[in-house]
């Protein structure tokens, strides 16, 4: 009966009500984008980071992965030491520096007969990434289509590059390329150059979208790069040896071999997966911030919206409402009435919002994604259920007990005069 009875009274201005639900839905939608992007990026990054298995990351001494040019000498025999230690189950080492590439020009003659098709394209050169791996324990790409180079190979014969780098040569898989390493014009130095083929297609999970990589075995890069590459690296991710479902254990492990690393091995910083995430979380505390304030402000955006509307309904109803406390409903039941009527609208504007919000998140996310710098796997939303759901649930209950105040207002209503004043009025 009271749910009937609130029904009722919303639908006595449908127009009213609709815009309700809609500002209602905003204000949801905007509260779980906010929630999403406040619990989204340190879960995507702590998904990125563990996704190959590797918690920890050595890298030059005071340097954060391929942040700087840097790398460390001596590499055999630090992925050595490390693959012994009793504690340390594998050692993905790499080794980054920028190269350009060139796709093979090609011509072709129809002949010298009148109307023969004479063309030439020329070669397209670009500059790109390149990641020297151990391709049986690289933790740095994963193969879309083709096949990984060989592992053996310590000459730069076989790359596998990514879709930017495809795209910007205009190759395709099977292709040949040229690859050569930095010019100097002062100096009027070309680097050497070596001609590859293309064994696949790679998404690299650290690499920012749109820029071109490429990948070879480590030994040909660290060859191909001559002085500036032997036997150093600029990379080493190690996964350290787990027992399933003992987290405390796990993470106390990790971080003894952190420590044994750091200690051990004077020229370089070991990184586990919490500092690498505390780190990031430094550099992107804005947008956490910001989702706290668009958050809060989504949650007193709604609830001044049901009390303002709740408020308003009462007002138009004082002779309804004096009606039915003359003919015996209870102080309770007209409270319990015109809350519900807040929670019809929290109900319908959190249904709307909900997709609107999901959406909404989704467009956002591509946005953001582009910003530099930022690996192209790194989501900024990304759905939490628990998370969500008590967002959500926490606005139905504010835009419910925001129809209080009007109905403590309508509860003590004084029958006698309301009614004279509806009479009159």
């Amino acid at each position: 009966m009271r749910l009937t009875l609130a029904f009722a009274a919303l639908r006595r201005h449908p127009m009213r009500t609709l815009l309700a639900i809609f500002g209602l839905a905003i204000a949801a939608a905007l509260l779980i984008d906010m929630v999403m992007l406040a619990t989204g990026m340190r879960e995507s990054f702590r998904s990125l980071l563990t996704s190959q298995g590797y918690e920890l990351r050595v890298t030059p001494r005071g340097t954060l992965p391929f942040d700087t040019e840097a790398t460390v000498g001596g590499a055999a025999e630090l992925v050595a030491e490390l693959r012994a230690h009793p504690d340390i189950e594998r050692v993905s080492p790499s080794l980054g520096t920028t190269v350009q590439v060139s796709s093979a020009g090609s011509s072709r003659s129809g002949g010298t007969s009148a109307g023969a098709d004479t063309s030439t394209t020329s070669a397209t050169t670009t500059s790109a990434f390149a990641l020297g791996t151990q391709p049986d324990v690289q933790g740095e790409y994963s193969v879309l289509t083709g096949r990984a180079p060989a592992a053996g190979d310590s000459v730069l014969r076989e790359v596998i590059v990514n879709g930017a780098l495809l795209q910007k040569l205009s190759a395709r898989v099977g292709d040949t390329l040229t690859v050569t390493t930095g010019r100097s014009a002062q100096l009027r130095m070309s680097g050497d150059q070596s001609m590859v083929i293309i064994t696949g297609e790679a998404r690299f999970l650290y690499v920012p979208p749109g820029l071109p990589a490429m990948s070879a075995p480590l030994a040909a890069v660290q060859t191909f790069l001559g002085d500036a590459g032997r036997d150093r690296i600029s990379l080493a991710m190690a996964s350290v040896r787990s027992a399933p479902g003992d987290n405390q254990n796990n993470s106390a492990r990790t971080e003894a071999v952190r420590e044994w690393i750091e200690t051990t091995f004077s020229r370089v910083t070991a990184i586990s997966t919490e500092t690498a995430i505390v780190q990031v979380e430094e550099r992107l505390a804005y947008f956490r911030q910001l989702a706290f304030i668009l958050g809060a402000l989504s949650l007193v955006i709604g609830v001044l919206l049901v009390t303002t509307l709740v408020s308003l309904s009462v007002n138009e109803r004082l002779g309804e409402l004096a009606v039915l406390r003359a003919i015996g409903v209870a102080r309770g039941g007209v409270l319990q009435q015109i809350m519900l009527e807040g929670l019809l609208l929290g109900v319908a504007g959190i249904t709307l919002g909900l997709g609107l919000g999901l959406i909404t998140a989704q467009w956002l996310n591509t946005i953001l994604r582009d910003f530099p710098g930022l690996p192209a796997d790194l989501d900024f939303f990304v759905w939490s259920a628990e998370a969500a759901w008590k967002s959500l649930a926490m606005l139905l209950v504010a835009s419910t007990l925001a129809g209080a105040w009007p109905a403590w207002r309508a509860s003590k209503l004084r029958v006698a005069q309301a009614l004279r004043e509806e009479a009159i009025g």
